[in-house]
């Protein structure tokens, strides 16, 4: 049941892309329902995997792959509309990389191991979606260049925290030869 969350994920993240790169592709309203399923199913899937004590490294990589592709993707798509900064998919794709790179072959887990920053930076990159998704439905029509320059400008927050991130567990190993 956990994968089939997981994978109801990655089935939206082409048509949320799509919807960000070209608004008139989805609907927003449709637009806002299908993040609100991402998300939904991003807080339930380790849920049920930890209740059905079916959690295993592989269902934690897949739903944090999936993660990864569908805030990518989405944050790519705005991106080429001109909606946020180009820099934030792409260090997103650095401190993934870094993320299971560091795990496997650094650590030698055979699991992810987490970081407090990217853990945090993992959640708030479906805020700026969210975000303009709302600006589209016409409910704050006064307010929807507002709520866009805010998903900009917090795009700009999460590339300062994605580097800091990156950085911090670049230079993890280094500090905890010195201890």
């Amino acid at each position: 049941m956990a994968h089939a969350l997981t994978a109801a994920r990655l089935l939206l993240v082409a048509p949320v892309a799509l919807a960000f790169n070209r608004p008139d592709f989805l609907h927003p309203n449709i637009l806002f329902f299908l993040l609100c399923v991402a998300i939904t199913t991003d807080y339930w899937d380790g849920r049920v995997a930890r209740m059905t004590e079916t959690a295993s490294a592989w269902g934690q990589l897949f739903d944090h792959g999936t993660d990864f592709v569908f805030v990518t993707a989405a944050l790519a798509g705005a991106a080429m509309a001109g909606l946020v900064t180009p820099i934030l998919p792409v260090l997103i794709v650095v401190a993934f990389s870094q993320y299971v790179m560091d795990s496997y072959l650094l650590h030698q887990q055979k699991q992810l191991q987490m970081s407090s920053i990217g853990r945090w930076n993992g959640m708030l990159y479906f805020v700026p979606l969210l975000v303009m998704s709302v600006s589209r439905l016409g409910l704050f029509r006064n307010a929807a260049a507002l709520l866009t320059l805010a998903a900009s400008a917090l795009c700009y927050a999460l590339v300062a925290s994605t580097i800091v991130s990156v950085v911090d567990r670049a230079i993890a190993p280094l500090i905890s030869k010195q201890d």
